[in-house]
């Protein structure tokens, strides 16, 4: 699996402008020479100054020259390249302050400034690449070998790459499933934290899903593969945050324009220095271009241009660890403003599994029909409500019925529609019953009696009259409260925005200690609502997990889509961000966890710039040295990926 998957964390990382292989894109290991070159040039820079201190001057020439060379000529190359551009990045700065040190005859520094340069950049790129591919360290815990069952029953050990679709794979007790696959045969327990972030442990039996990297806990378990190694739900999450870490957030795309203005800013001011001082300041010419040389050093972009992609990459990846998949650096940002959040009823606030607890037929000696009519059409929609009407339908009929429901039609906000034996019969909620006239005051009264159960309520009805009730009960995720008290606790106000009943909506709601909660709405009318949220609250989020959901997922500031190991692809595709659980708690750890980001940003880049400051007024003070320059610089540089690392070890408060 590890060789199959290929993504953005597999290229060298570029926290600048990418025009003429300089600024920060070529920090890369073309531009940068390797260790032991640089431990080289250290040590000959070191020689170069004691030379220089017994007046050995030759000699520290010479060692100055080696040390330059390397250290620095992937330096001066891509300096040149981008000189000859007339662009002004970190290489083309550090070229000409080194070279114009040299001329002025401190050559034992601009030796030690080039080794330290680029010994400090080789930290912060392995530092940064190590923020890049921690995401990957996932996918280790897939085995690359899988045990496959043989026609003639014996076992022989693959490599997974080698396992085919189809095949049947034997997972030990204690082993690590190696490959996505439906259970055949066999019942256990599993821990799923790779994929829900959450070590807790699923009951698997026949039928069931399992995923690749997830522990057998008890039983052996026999499973069918589904997936190849680079289509596991795994290596999805993986790929997707390499593809959200290779995006640019909003405060990134800032500071990288930031930095093109002020590089060429701070050139020309370097040169005003080195013209004007001697005039203006009474500076000897020597002294002036000293200080516009260390000037040009400390206005390297480096600490303030990877001051935002380290962090946003360690967010990105602290959250896919807990089983939040942000889909990006702007979804990231955003989370931290959120003031409302929609939720959808079923399968967000309850736990999608529905039960059908009670149903009847409206006509004496109607049961039989009736219900055969209703599995009809339920079986073949993949609504939850459906789906529990066929599942409690189906333990009353007799097996292997035929389902000859012809010109199915799903009614979005009202139910489905088909033809039974030549009749078109609808299986849908009271909005359709009262559009087709079909609702009475008695028949209300029972649906009233069933939602203030919180019960959903579906009707069969054909043109003429309505012919059953069933009536779904669907419980409230036992985390959904505390999710409630934690969402107002970082400010975010809840709304249940659901197309089930309002009764029954309000009942879920207030058990959930939601107090605004809205039912019988359209998907058209989740957006409108979404719209005046947005207007009069701020900027709004939406939670669901059904189809019906996408379009109000789409139009949120953030859309989260509960279940990513089993919501719909439609909803996964349009959210913002995917819960690969089912716990609501992971919306109130995005917001903070998005807030602790931002304050970490800011952090990095008033450091960044704040240390330029000091050094600019040190520089027209006549204070600066090179030395001084570059190892401030670098320090902060370090010093803003290690405080933007500290987010891969977030911990959710």
């Amino acid at each position: 699996m590890r060789r199959l998957l290929r993504g953005p964390a597999q290229a060298s990382h570029a926290h600048g402008n990418e025009d003429g292989g300089d600024d920060h894109a070529g920090h890369d290991h073309g531009v940068l020479p390797g260790w032991p070159r640089i431990f080289a040039a250290l040590a000959v820079a070191l020689g170069a100054e004691v030379s220089h201190w017994f007046q050995l001057e030759y000699v520290g020439m010479a060692l100055a020259v080696l040390a330059i060379a390397l250290s620095g000529l992937g330096v001066y190359k891509a300096g040149i390249q981008s000189l000859l551009k007339l662009k002004l990045g970190i290489h083309a700065l550090m070229a000409v302050a080194v070279t114009g040190a040299f001329i002025i005859g401190q050559w034992p520094e601009a030796a030690m400034v080039m080794a330290l340069y680029a010994a400090a950049e080789r930290i912060e790129d392995q530092a940064m690449d190590k923020a890049r591919n921690a995401i990957r360290s996932l996918l280790n815990l897939a085995p690359e070998t899988a045990d496959v069952l043989l026609a003639d029953g014996t076992v022989q050990k693959l490599p997974v790459e080698q396992v085919s679709l189809g095949a049947l794979v034997r997972v030990a007790p204690g082993a690590r499933v190696p490959l996505d696959g439906k259970v055949t045969q066999g019942e256990s327990t599993v821990d799923q934290a790779p994929i829900t972030g959450e070590s807790k442990l699923a009951d698997k039996a026949v039928g069931d899903d399992l995923y690749a990297g997830s522990v057998n806990q008890h039983g052996e378990l026999q499973m069918q593969v589904t997936s190849p190694p680079d289509n596991t739900l795994l290596a999805r999450i993986v790929h997707a945050v390499e593809e959200a870490q290779a995006s640019r957030a909003p405060t990134q795309r800032f500071v990288d324009r930031f930095a093109q203005v002020y590089t060429p800013i701070v050139f020309v001011l370097a040169v005003l220095l080195a013209v004007l001082a001697p005039f203006v300041m009474g500076w000897t010419w020597h002294q002036s271009v000293y200080q516009a040389l260390a000037l040009l050093v400390i206005a390297c972009p480096c600490a303030l241009v990877i001051s935002t992609p380290v962090t946003v990459v360690s967010a990105l990846t602290a959250a896919a660890k807990r089983g939040i998949l942000i889909k990006g650096g702007s979804a990231l940002e955003e989370a931290r403003n959120i003031k409302v959040i929609a939720l959808d009823k079923t399968g967000t606030l309850t736990t999608g599994s529905p039960t059908l607890v009670q149903w009847q037929a409206l006509a004496a000696g109607d049961d039989a029909d009736a219900a055969h009519i209703a599995w009809q059409l339920a079986s073949r929609s993949d609504h939850p409500v459906s789906r529990a009407i066929a599942a409690g339908l189906a333990k009353t009929l007799p097996a292997n019925l035929e389902n000859t429901v012809q010109d199915l039609k799903a009614l979005p906000g009202r139910g489905v529609e088909g033809q039974v034996n030549g009749t078109r019969h609808v299986l849908a909620n009271l909005r359709m019953i009262r559009e087709m006239g079909l609702a009475t005051p008695e028949l209300e009264k029972q649906l009233v009696e069933q939602e203030t159960q919180g019960r959903t309520v579906t009707l069969l009805a054909d043109a003429r009259s309505v012919r059953a009730l069933f009536a779904v009960a669907d419980p409230l995720r036992s985390t959904s409260r505390e999710a409630v008290e934690q969402l107002r606790a970082v400010g975010v106000e809840p709304i249940v925005l659901s197309g089930d009943n309002t009764a029954t909506v309000r009942a879920v709601a207030a058990e959930a200690g939601i107090e605004d909660a809205r039912g019988s709405l359209l998907p058209q009318d989740k957006l409108d609502l979404l719209a005046t949220f947005q207007k009069t609250k701020g900027p709004t989020a939406m939670t669901g997990d059904g189809i019906n959901d996408a379009p109000a997922l789409a139009k949120a500031d953030v859309g989260f889509a509960m279940g990513g190991a089993h919501s719909t692809g439609m909803a996964m595709e349009t959210a913002s961000v995917v819960l690969m659980n089912d716990d609501l708690r992971r919306i109130p750890d995005t917001v903070r966890l998005s807030r602790s980001a931002h304050s970490i940003l800011w952090q990095n880049i008033s450091l960044a710039l704040g240390i330029k400051v000091i050094f600019f007024v040190l520089a027209l003070m006549g204070m600066a040295t090179m030395w001084m320059a570059v190892v401030a610089d670098m320090g902060v540089s370090l010093l803003v990926v290690a405080n933007g690392l500290r987010l891969r070890n977030w911990g959710g408060k």
